[in-house]
């Protein structure tokens, strides 16, 4: 018989440093990129490039300069990563997918829209079975180069309408039919799963169990339950052990492998999709921070600019860049450093160093007022 684990004890500082150096941004910075991605479990992926597509923001912001982007590029081409679903994993993880994979045309209890995606899929089966023979005889492909022999049309009342390949791939590869396989510019390739993943499978059961340990230890703490997230959620159920969070309601779950550890914290430039404030409410309720992103805001509505990020120091979240990677300028113009409450001398001074190794990065000339 399992005995129940009384509740640690925690305070918002705690939790903040718990959850800061989960995430590798403590002053003792990781060795390499494939480190950072297997211990993060994914990074998200996003080509909007004011400053730089997100996943190489993650990538610098735990490696610095040292990093280069096109390490991430070679990983996703030579599959060590594999692009999921709007992630980027480590190749050996994609086993703890396959059997949700395999169950996606059986699956029960499904709810009405998910039942009508999968008679969309059976409906337009002709052209899947055409896209399967084009890719195992010229794969890997682009969408574009793919046969659109679609039956019926996909609706949607937004930018999707009549997008029936792109769909069509997307529902492929929740069934593991077929996988991202690296990209030719911006433009994403597509190949046979049986190419790229893993032969290996877990079962559907111990696969969930093992993903929400992973995404504890990689996050540190985080709630049991969360809002339905059909990607990649932000609980954890039964993992690591209870916690209570002194001021914050509810009862968290926690790594014990980050309990009583000493902290060393350091200035830090985060992406807007940064795991670290991903999850807005668990950014609230640990951090007490105030953000959102902008750019899909009018510009008279932006608080902070249209992709800011946000600034860490130590276990705080102290503030936002609003910066741009002008490139065909060569510059990295930074238009403000909106400061929650006025920086003491060293704090400005390691957020400055961290703009300045940012800029350096960029391989452009840093416009910094002041």
């Amino acid at each position: 018989m399992r005995l129940a684990v009384p509740a640690h004890q925690l305070t918002r500082r705690d939790a903040r440093r718990i959850a800061v150096r989960a995430q590798l941004l403590h002053r003792e910075r990781p060795a390499t990129m494939p480190d950072v991605v297997r211990h993060l479990t994914m990074l998200q992926v996003d080509q909007t490039a004011a400053v730089a597509p997100s996943a190489d923001l993650v990538l610098w912001s735990r490696l610095g300069t040292a990093y280069d982007p096109a390490e991430l590029s070679t990983a996703l081409a030579d599959h060590t990563l594999i692009e999921l679903r709007g992630r980027i994993l480590p190749r050996e993880d994609v086993a703890l997918y396959r059997a949700e994979m395999a169950g996606w045309a059986t699956r029960t209890g499904l709810r009405p829209w998910e039942e009508d995606v999968r008679e969309w899929v059976d409906a337009n089966d002709d052209c899947r079975r055409d896209i399967l023979r084009r890719l195992e005889i010229e794969g890997p492909l682009p969408a574009s180069e793919l046969p659109d022999t679609c039956a019926v049309r996909w609706k949607s009342s937004g930018w999707n309408d009549d997008r029936n390949v792109l769909k069509l791939l997307d529902f492929m590869v929740q069934r593991g039919e077929v996988a991202g396989a690296g990209r030719r510019g911006r433009e994403r390739l597509w190949d046979l799963a049986s190419r790229i993943y893993p032969d290996e499978t877990v079962p559907e059961e111990e696969a969930l169990r093992l993903r929400n340990e992973r995404r504890l230890r990689a996050l540190g703490i985080a709630r049991p339950r969360g809002p339905e997230c059909p990607v990649e959620p932000s609980d954890v159920g039964a993992a690591g052990e209870p916690a209570v969070v002194e001021g914050v309601k509810g009862v968290w779950r926690v790594d014990p492998a980050y309990l009583d550890r000493g902290f060393s914290g350091r200035a830090a430039l985060l992406s807007p999709l940064d795991r670290l404030v991903f999850d807005r409410k668990r950014m609230a309720e640990l951090f007490e921070f105030d953000y959102t992103l902008e750019m899909y805001k009018p510009a008279a509505q932006r608080r902070w600019g249209y992709y800011a990020l946000p600034i860490l120091y130590g276990d705080r979240l102290v503030g936002k860049l609003d910066a741009t990677a002008d490139r065909k300028a060569g510059v990295f113009r930074v238009d403000a450093v909106h400061e929650d409450a006025p920086f003491g001398r060293t704090t400005a001074a390691a957020v400055r160093r961290e703009i300045e190794n940012l800029a350096l990065w960029l391989r452009l000339d840093l416009d910094l007022p002041g």
